[in-house]
């Protein structure tokens, strides 16, 4: 009976270890380098630096973010289908910033106001099969902790 309660008292640990290692080596988790630095999304929330929220409140947000059509007149845009892939741009390193996506926003982080009107802080291009408009967005905006602008980054 003892060998009974110790089993199944270790099967969900090993579940959770399973699941926890599968998370974390997973390398499908969008993201982006700006140079030496990497931004990666991940849904481990305690691991993530930064929790991005989103709004649909316009006066509740601290950044805006607008969807354009036009690839030239965006600030950040994402097209992952093309020959411009580069392999090893998103290797974690010591520098890595792990971004969440979080339904509320939390200890003060930026809440994202979404839309395709403007006026916006940023402004992105996504035309993607691996990032969601709203991934793009949480990536741009905790590239720059929120605020500011960046020279260069890439998929």
């Amino acid at each position: 009976m003892l060998r009974f309660k110790i089993l199944a008292s270790v099967v969900p640990l090993l579940a959770i270890a399973v699941f926890a290692r599968a998370e974390i080596g997973s390398v499908s988790h969008p993201c982006i380098a700006l140079g030496d630095t990497t931004v990666e999304l991940t849904s481990l929330f305690w691991t993530a630096g930064m929790h991005v929220a989103f709004t649909d409140d316009p006066a509740r947000a601290t950044v805006r973010v607008q969807i354009t059509d036009d690839a030239d007149a965006a600030d950040f845009t994402v097209v992952d289908d093309g020959l411009g892939f580069e392999p090893d741009s998103c290797q974690a390193t010591p520098s890595t910033r792990l971004i969440s996506i979080a339904a509320q926003p939390v200890d003060g982080g930026p809440v994202v106001y979404l839309s395709s009107d403007g006026p916006a802080d940023y402004r992105i291009y996504v035309r993607s099969t691996t990032f969601s408009q709203r991934e793009a967005a949480a990536l741009i905006v905790g590239a720059r902790g929120g605020h500011g602008r960046f020279q260069a980054a890439s998929l």
